[in-house]
């Protein structure tokens, strides 16, 4: 049976090896399971006929039933076009074709009764479709309405005729022969439960359903199993870590004590003391944690981390703090140096350009274990760092670091398993964390600490620019900093330079006698650190940047963000540099300049923007406009193997699969019972790579 769809696409009749190695390249299709699962992405209804007088220029597609008469080419050259009239007994509609004038000529005939499908649209008085399907009618049409699928396909397809319909026929074709082969993939008391479609029953009405009723319940049944065995798997692996990784208990709070009732110079959030909470709780179990804390830019991750760090400090080890920029670790290295002087623990940091002198001490330091806290760069993965004992490894903006760096932490300890805390300030929506960071425990901090106040954003268009000028000479009378941030698009970086170039010329023009400073990624490191630490000591007062400043310094005297071409950053990107400011006491401004010309999209994004300062809610929206794919970047987007299910739109049904997929482990962790038997076949099936253990196999 698994060699029925693994059977290569071109032993399908109709296909051969030239179209299958279009499928190949265009669809990813290789076998019979991969052609099953290449789902329709819409339907159009040929459920009813409409009545050519009731057609008008609102209507979507529709389908209607005529007469062909006066069918003539109108028009020369590139004007040239094909027209008919397709008449029933309340009127008549125009058909028109602009293309492939002579191949649709030879097909019609005139007095012939056709069905037409296509979108009426209004061309002065008339209404007119362009482009219809057209088939002969038979008395089979009266009888069968039906949902006609429409399958994704690419230009290069269509001129092999390989269009949505061929794709069809083909699913047609293939279906009469694998419905008998498709066994059943949930256990029996989930499909009773759940009243759910059976898997065979699915496959058919997602292709080629006989309602709109058929077709809700196969694709409620489809997107359930394939989030319920991607919840499974994740699931599986955490509770694989938790038996094979046991880990250190650290339960020693005096440092804390110490730090929390004299050092600690403000109040922690409620937000904090639960996140710090739900942290200690993991480091005194004894077994490994893998916690993700999620917070918005300025929520205080970082003291949320020195508190966690304290506690394994105070057990005999160490911890590590990994940051994607050396002016990000340089900065987590200065802010905590205050605290671990105060405590009499050392700390050092470990970046690309430290010194090999500097290096050999550390790393003699490190293995003596004098060394308590490490903070660095990518750098602390290098071979030569070795710990005495490392009890936490803190990883900051974990987007940037991928699964594997993360594993390459957890080996430098040669007795136990580090405990693992990734942080991130890019909000990630709750599905969106269900699916890629499953495996791992989510802490949230949801909410700012006292005092500071909201960063109030404005949208501006260009020609307001003197407007924004005269609100900058304001600000830095009143003794305030200005980042002012051009987009950079890869296509095109020297293209994008001299637009910063312009930019920075033309700020030195309106403010001749402002220091500014400039900075792009094709600097020199050393350049680049240079001027930020000029914009951080307030010897410039303005900083023209690319986006090198997104995950960055804490300037609190910036108080105001200018985004040149908002429209072309994403959701999260905006957020994110809006974050630069505001550290301080003082309002904040974020403005983001755009030309009148913005897509909807654009539009909509500006929007969110001007209305919230609400991380998750600016993530969910970017969810809906960009796809899960996009959101998380290439480096994420395996994880994301989904072929039916949409986490935008998804949400409700994946915390059921969720919650079921635990009930499954908790009862029968090993999936050994017969009553899961579809389950552990379904599982066997799937080779090693599969993250999608919903595949037909």
């Amino acid at each position: 049976m698994r060699g029925f769809f693994d059977t290569k696409i071109e032993f399908l009749k109709g296909v051969g090896p030239q179209k299958s190695a279009l499928l190949n390249k265009e669809l990813n299709i290789f076998t019979f399971g991969d052609l099953i699962q290449h789902y329709p992405f819409r339907y159009e209804d040929r459920t009813k006929f409409f009545k050519i007088g009731d057609l008008h220029e609102g209507l979507p597609n529709v389908q209607i039933r005529g007469t062909l008469k006066h069918l003539e080419t109108v028009g020369s050259g590139r004007k040239k076009r094909l027209a008919a009239q397709l008449s029933d007994e309340t009127g008549s509609v125009e058909l028109v074709w602009f293309k492939g004038i002579k191949w649709v000529q030879k097909k019609l005939q005139s007095g012939a009764e056709y069905v037409a499908f296509g979108k009426p649209s209004r061309y002065g008085r008339k209404i007119n479709i362009a482009h219809p399907e057209l088939e002969v009618f038979t008395p089979g049409h009266q009888q069968e309405g039906y949902l006609q699928p429409v399958y994704h396909t690419s230009e290069k397809l269509k001129a092999r005729f390989l269009d949505s319909r061929a794709i069809g026929k083909l699913q047609k074709q293939l279906l009469t022969q694998a419905l008998p082969k498709i066994a059943e993939s949930l256990p029996v008391y989930l499909i009773d439960r759940l009243a759910l479609m059976s898997k065979r029953q699915a496959v058919q009405h997602i292709h080629f359903p006989k309602d709109q009723s058929h077709l809700q319940k196969a694709r409620w049944r489809l997107k359930f199993e394939e989030l319920f065995y991607v919840q499974l798997r994740l699931l599986k692996l955490k509770l694989a870590r938790v038996d094979k990784f046991p880990s250190r208990p650290f339960q020693e709070t005096s440092f804390i004590h110490e730090f929390y009732h004299h050092h600690l110079p403000f109040e922690l959030t409620n937000a904090q003391k639960k996140v710090i909470k739900e942290i200690y709780r993991d480091l005194r179990s004894g077994n490994q944690m893998n916690r993700l804390l999620q917070g918005d830019v300025g929520s205080g991750k970082t003291v949320v981390a020195f508190i966690c760090m304290l506690t394994v400090i105070g057990g005999g080890s160490q911890a590590a703090l990994m940051a994607p920029t050396e002016i990000l670790a340089e900065q987590h290295y200065r802010g905590l140096k205050e605290y671990a002087d105060k405590l009499g623990l050392t700390i050092a940091i470990l970046t690309g350009s430290t010194k090999k002198s500097v290096r050999r001490d550390l790393h003699q330091e490190l293995e003596e274990g004098s060394l308590h806290i490490l903070i660095g760069t990518h750098a602390l993965l290098e071979d030569p760092v070795q710990f005495k004992s490392l009890g936490l490894a803190v990883i900051d903006e974990q987007h940037r670091f991928g699964v594997a760096q993360r594993a390459k932490l957890w080996s430098k300890n040669r007795d136990f398993y580090p405990h693992v805390l990734v942080m991130t300030a890019t909000p990630i929506p709750r599905t969106l964390a269900m699916t890629l960071y499953g495996d791992l425990d989510v802490s949230v901090i949801d909410e700012l600490p006292p005092g500071r106040k909201p960063i109030e954003t404005v949208h501006r268009y260009d020609s307001n620019r003197l407007k924004v000028f005269g609100f900058m000479k304001d600000q830095i009378k009143q003794g305030r900093q200005i980042y002012i941030v051009y987009p950079l698009i890869e296509e095109s970086e020297k293209m994008d330079l001299k637009h910063l170039q312009d930019g920075y010329e033309s700020i030195l023009r309106a403010f001749p006698q402002v220091p500014v400073s400039i900075v792009h990624g094709k600097m020199k490191s050393a350049d680049k650190d240079y001027e930020m630490q000029r914009f951080v000591r307030a010897e410039t007062k303005i900083m023209v940047a690319t986006t090198v400043i997104e995950v960055g310094v804490n300037v609190p005297n910036a108080s105001v963000m200018i985004i040149e071409n908002a429209e072309r950053f994403g959701l999260a990107q905006l957020h994110q540099l809006r974050g630069r400011v505001g550290r301080g006491a003082d309002q904040s401004y974020c403005i983001l300049m755009t030309d009148y010309k913005i897509s909807k999209e654009g539009r909509t994004r500006i929007q969110t923007m001007v209305r919230t300062n609400n991380g998750f809610e600016i993530a969910d929206v970017d969810l809906k406009l960009r796809g899960p794919g996009d959101l998380m970047g290439t480096q994420q987007s395996g994880v994301l193997d989904l072929l039916i299910s949409d986490l935008s739109q998804d949400g409700k049904l994946l915390q059921v699969a969720r919650q079921e997929a635990q009930s499954v482990l908790q009862d029968d962790p090993q999936l050994m019972t017969p009553e899961n038997e579809n389950i552990r076949r379904q599982v066997a099936l799937q080779p090693k790579s599969n993250i999608n253990w919903s595949r037909i196999s």
